[in-house]
């Protein structure tokens, strides 16, 4: 398919500048990547879907495709080493990962007790903050090829709902002693995750029975564990992240519809009542306080995206007025 595609975004309009290396640039990207790192820490909640809320996850996708080059050129050809280095914009990708590692080693005990014991409260404030944050894909879609493609579009959105509705309704009992074989292939499954919005990695490795393992092995500080599960990712993002690069690139409408209606089928998950089989309850005595925490995580949301849209026409400007001549 040529690169002309109508269907194919821009991509000097996506990244028109690497991030600025000011202090609060940095601090800002690093605050950015701990709020993945702890919706990565959350079953039901992807941090795919959190970088899409935050404005980060076409800049971010496009320099993990460029990390991936970079160890094929080291590999293969270290003579373009310094010129494939350079493309990467370092203060960004070092920035969110410095933010997801720190919020995943210091919050992994405390969130996963809050989740514990506070399940319906937690899971309400995530349902509100993931359902709005279905607008996100649906706003990054041109609009009139999706008319265009409307027999397709509308029947692939309901389908990746029900897939994602049925796919959250299944857990397994916690295993107490997994093979690092089995902990190796789920972690490169479940850091997809990272990679597309709507599909939770802990939601993944709370149906396989890892979860609660994984999770004791963080606050514990495993590093066996650790070492192999952080392999696995790392062979997972290898594998994923070219095949969602170019799907982005080549077939955005279809791409973008998928990741929408797995996040809104994903929202079975955050059901605040459900019992230990992850089977839907009735609304409990509580409701109206649990509610009112539903709509405070759209309310927090929708705030983010309308600062994240001025910040991004505020951008835009800048580099219009850049590239004018003088």
């Amino acid at each position: 398919m040529s690169a002309t595609n109508a269907d194919a975004p821009d991509v000097h309009h996506v990244y028109p500048t690497k991030t600025k290396k000011t202090p609060l640039a940095v601090i800002f990207n690093i605050i950015r990547g701990g709020l993945i790192g702890m919706a990565e820490l959350v079953p039901g909640i992807s941090g795919g879907t959190v970088a899409l809320v935050l404005g980060l996850y076409e800049r971010a996708l496009h320099n993990g495709n460029l990390l991936i080059d970079l160890i094929k050129v080291l590999i293969k050809d270290r003579s373009k080493l310094k010129e494939a280095a350079a493309k990467i914009d370092w203060w960004f990708f070092g920035a969110v990962a410095v933010g997801m590692v720190v919020m995943v080693f210091s919050m992994s005990s405390i969130l996963h007790t809050v989740v514990d014991d506070y399940p319906e409260i937690t899971r309400g404030l995530f349902l509100g903050m993931v359902a709005v944050s279905i607008l996100v894909p649906l706003g990054m879609m041109d609009m009139r090829d999706a008319k265009k493609r409307l027999a397709v579009v509308v029947p692939l959105f309901i389908l990746c709902a029900f897939l994602g509705f049925f796919g959250t309704s299944f857990t397994s009992a916690p295993r107490t002693d997994p093979s690092l074989i089995l902990i190796f292939v789920c972690a490169a499954i479940a850091v997809c995750a990272l990679v597309l919005p709507g599909v939770s990695g802990s939601f993944f490795l709370l149906a396989v029975g890892l979860y609660a393992p994984i999770m004791a092995s963080l606050s514990d500080r495993d590093w066996t564990v650790i070492g192999v599960f952080i392999a696995g990712a790392l062979t997972g993002v290898i594998l994923f992240v070219k095949v969602l690069s170019y799907v982005l690139e080549y077939h955005r409408t279809i791409t973008l519809t998928i990741m929408a209606g797995l996040m809104l089928g994903s929202l079975r998950a955050l059901w605040p009542w459900q019992d230990t089989d992850a089977n839907l309850l009735a609304p409990g005595d509580n409701a109206v306080m649990i509610f009112g925490l539903v709509f405070l995580g759209g309310a927090i949301v929708a705030a983010l995206m309308f600062v994240e849209r001025i910040s991004s026409k505020n951008a835009e400007s800048e580099i219009v007025l850049e590239e004018q001549p003088r």
